[in-house]
């Protein structure tokens, strides 16, 4: 979810390199896959349509990823992330005109001038090297990424492991499930491959087939000990990148321009992990907190982590640097994406940081000057009135690890939703979700939803004192 494999020129969309069609499910002919039987082969409607939708099974050049149609389930998207494509299709399309003009003006010149006037004009061109580029890489562009993406397949097939239902079997039940969810035609493939200490996945594609690669460090996160829902959440991100034709071969391509802009690149990147975000939060609510717990923290910190004090530093933090940071980066920085994960109101933040902090933390937010940081006097005086507050057994935050016992210790769900000690109730009140009336549909209810209550009232005032 942080980065993608070595590849072709980093699209947007988190570094995936984009596909354009689902892969096939496993089995013979006639397999029944989790969303019912396949149909027969061909072109667009070629089948009956299957269960959650209509359109044909089989995948095609026109019609989507899912059986919503080309453009899927447009409302779960980012309100970004369109006209951000938009803008990537229509700077390509004018580069290959431009490309076209400058190798047909070249031909006219060579007939009409001679070959001096030529060679004067793109000697005249080389001063742009943007140009020169333009009419060298543009063309190739295409024939690399279909070969980049074909080798990151065999690369995954040569040496990752693959999920089946006798291998990892409990990672490749949550990938079919989402699939089913979002209305994919086929199953995508599975993958895990060693992380070497890295806690990332990606989704990816070739041709018309999908796959999605989790890093054996975040897969780790899924065991009974540690927190399945966090590694639901990852893979429910990860298979919504698919359903949304985030990982399309034609997007790469045709958006590989814009991702190479400053500001723009990154920014629909974002807009598409957002979007992302959207169908893992509608794929496992409950593990919202537990996967920020995992990208701020790490596969062992992560149940130590207080996400609401996480979300709020995003609202507190002014700074222009902060801003920066989130401008230039292929995801949102993790505590506006943890905000937006906790505020279901409203659209994750683009470009201005979130408004809305629940509790006012007893340390200054980064941004203020020096003077007003504790003295170590006043901080060792923090440290001790928050470890008379600590609840029994929550001493000790260095970590979880699989074989210890943790009976005595507050749940992880417990400790990361806290209200974080020492920190004031501020009067802001999350406004009920979701933000638009999307494809999500309603709010979880309060057994599944983990925020539930959380920020939803003001705080109360003490009742009188007899």
């Amino acid at each position: 979810m942080t980065a993608s494999p070595p590849g072709p020129p980093q699209p947007p969309g988190g570094g995936r390199p984009p596909g354009d069609g689902p892969h096939g499910t496993p089995g013979g002919p006639g397999y029944a896959g989790p969303a019912g039987p396949s149909g027969p082969s061909g072109g667009i409607g070629a089948s009956a349509p299957g269960p959650g939708g209509g359109g044909a099974t089989v995948s095609a050049l026109l019609n989507g990823a899912t059986r919503h149609g080309l453009l899927g389930q447009k409302r779960i998207r980012h309100p970004w992330e369109l006209p951000l494509l938009y803008t990537g299709i229509a700077l390509a399309i004018l580069a290959y005109l431009a490309w076209a003009a400058l190798i047909f003006f070249t031909v006219v010149l060579q007939f009409t001038e001679g070959e001096a006037t030529v060679e004067n004009f793109w000697r005249a061109l080389s001063i742009l090297p943007f140009l020169i580029q333009l009419a060298v890489v543009l063309p190739l562009t295409p024939i690399a990424v279909w070969w980049l993406r074909a080798v990151m397949y065999a690369r995954m097939r040569a040496t990752a492991v693959r999920m089946s239902p006798t291998q990892f079997p409990e990672g490749y039940r949550m990938v079919v499930e989402a699939a089913e969810k979002f209305g994919m035609r086929k199953a995508p493939d599975a993958y895990v491959m060693m992380g070497s200490g890295s806690v990332n996945a990606f989704a990816v594609g070739h041709g018309f087939r999908r796959y999605v690669v989790i890093h054996s460090d975040m897969f780790e996160v899924g065991g009974h000990s540690r927190d399945p829902e966090a590694l639901r959440f990852v893979i429910g991100h990860e298979v919504g990148h698919l359903a949304a034709g985030h990982v399309s071969y034609f997007r790469l391509v045709f958006t590989n321009l814009l991702s190479l802009l400053p500001i723009l690149g990154p920014a629909l990147s974002r807009a598409q992990e957002y979007t992302a975000d959207n169908f893992g939060y509608t794929f496992a609510p409950g593990g919202a907190p537990g996967v920020m717990g995992v990208l701020s923290g790490g596969k062992y910190l992560n149940a130590e982590v207080n996400v609401n004090e996480l979300a709020d530093r995003a609202a507190t933090d002014p700074s222009l640097f902060v801003h920066w940071v989130n401008w230039t980066s292929s995801h949102p920085v993790v505590t506006w994406r943890a905000h937006a994960l906790r505020d279901r109101s409203k659209p994750g933040s683009m470009w201005i940081r979130p408004g809305g902090a629940l509790y006012r933390s007893p340390l200054p937010p980064g941004h203020v000057w020096s003077t007003q940081y504790p003295s170590p006097a006043d901080a060792l005086s923090m440290l001790d009135a928050a470890a008379r507050n600590r609840p029994v057994g929550a001493e000790g935050q260095f970590g979880r690890f699989t074989g210890a016992d943790y009976s005595a210790r507050p749940s992880m769900r417990q400790i990361q939703l806290a209200e974080p000690l020492l920190s004031q109730r501020t009067s802001y009140v999350i406004p009920p979700g979701p933000y638009r009336d999307d494809a999500r549909g309603q709010m979880p209810g309060a057994a599944i939803n983990p925020f539930a209550g959380t920020g939803q009232r003001p705080p109360q005032p003490p009742p009188p004192m007899p």
